[in-house]
């Protein structure tokens, strides 16, 4: 893992994001385990997005000139809208509707900002900045995600420095939250291997 690219870093974590939305509607009638495969989406979406707005945006904005700065804008700008969703997500029970359908809401609006930064933002950048420098990327942004906070702040800045020094005020009072959550137990990630392994095996 510690030779993948940027592309590969940032891909693999867009596909756990839909892996374990897929957990959740599995989960169906199972109000708990719902709830358990909903936090951990949360925290990683909120880690992802602040490794992105801190390493990969600005790498944008350097080299991709006044189209890497209009991508990295419109990137941050869908990130907001993710948070903001997550952050009422927070709220709620997930015994509601509302629930079910705003954590909907969010998938349904990270889909189309993966794809396009899958297609379009991330091989523009490799191509300028090469492979070695895409791994070295990939390497601070793994990093990054391992200080980042682990819930949604929309009200927080999103770009670096200021979002560097608001990440790290506001981790400790997420890692604390964390420990009061229920987060999927081993097993109920071992099942969730098993069951994308029998849908490989059968497509």
């Amino acid at each position: 893992m510690g030779h993948e690219t940027l592309i590969e870093a940032i891909k693999a974590d867009h596909q756990e994001m839909y892996d374990y939305y897929d957990e959740y509607i599995r989960a169906e009638g199972d109000i708990d385990a719902q709830g358990k495969w909903a936090r951990l989406l949360t925290w990683e979406v909120a880690r992802h997005a602040a490794g992105e707005e801190i390493v990969v945006y600005p790498l944008m904005e350097k080299h991709l000139g006044e189209e890497g700065v209009r991508m990295a804008n419109e990137d941050r700008e869908q990130h907001q809208a993710v948070k903001e969703l997550l952050y009422r997500l927070e709220s709620l029970t997930p015994a509601k509707q509302e629930y079910h359908d705003t954590l909907k809401d969010v998938i349904n609006h990270l889909k189309p900002h993966n794809d396009s930064e899958e297609i379009d933002d991330l091989p523009a950048l490799e191509k300028v900045i090469g492979k070695e420098a895409s791994r070295k990327a990939a390497a601070e942004f793994s990093r990054t995600k391992k200080l980042a906070p682990t819930r949604p702040h929309p009200s927080a800045p999103n770009k670096p420095p200021y979002e560097t020094l608001a990440g790290f005020l506001a981790l400790p009072m997420d890692k604390v939250k964390d420990l009061f959550a229920s987060f999927p137990t081993e097993e109920m990630k071992e099942d969730m291997a098993k069951h994308e392994n029998n849908t490989i095996n059968t497509t």
